[in-house]
């Protein structure tokens, strides 16, 4: 189910007449007669109310003799909410171009002439910043903890704090043999 058929369902559902011709079709299929004289609305307002629900993918119709049938389409809701939030967004590539340019102004405010002017506060913009600088380290490769200062020595004096919050942010690890960069 795409973003926006969730989005035309969930309205659907959200009328209380809706929600009492989904109930009563889910007992058994009927028509609009039969639906009007079981929740006391008139006959075109729950036609009003059906083709809406059709739109949504929620019920579907067939004839049987003289009268125009409804029916639940039970698979529309055997969907789960989590499936629908894990759906990939309309707006996904709108989110990554904004993500892309949040991240480049915060490069662009923190570094001048590839040096780091100062160490944001912010966890976010930190994060940012050091994921800059894990791109000056190879994979698969053991670093001594000085060639370590002195590559982050390069982009800021305070090589100290970088080093311990890399290794906080996980791009970097260590142990007794030396540091070095973690895979994403």
């Amino acid at each position: 189910m795409t973003e926006t058929e969730a989005i035309r369902l969930f309205k659907c559902l959200s009328d209380k007449s809706r929600l009492q011709i989904l109930k009563s079709l889910a007992i058994e299929d009927m028509y609009v007669e039969r639906l009007a004289e079981r929740l006391g609305i008139t006959a075109p307002t729950v036609s009003f109310h059906l083709k809406k629900l059709a739109d949504a993918g929620a019920v579907s119709s067939y004839k049987s003799q003289y009268y125009m049938m409804y029916s639940l389409k039970k698979d529309i809701f055997e969907t789960s909410i989590l499936e629908i939030l894990q759906e990939k967004s309309d707006e996904a590539e709108v989110q990554a171009q904004r993500d892309a340019e949040y991240r480049q102004k915060v490069i662009d405010t923190f570094f001048e002439y590839g040096k780091l002017k100062a160490i944001p506060t912010q966890r976010k913009k930190e994060r940012i910043v050091l994921e800059v600088i894990a791109q000056a380290f190879e994979y698969d490769r053991i670093y001594t903890e000085r060639e370590v200062n002195i590559i982050i020595a390069d982009f800021h004096d305070d090589f100290c704090i970088i080093r311990r919050d890399m290794v906080g942010e996980q791009l970097l690890d260590r142990d007794a043999k030396g540091y070095w960069r973690i895979k994403p």
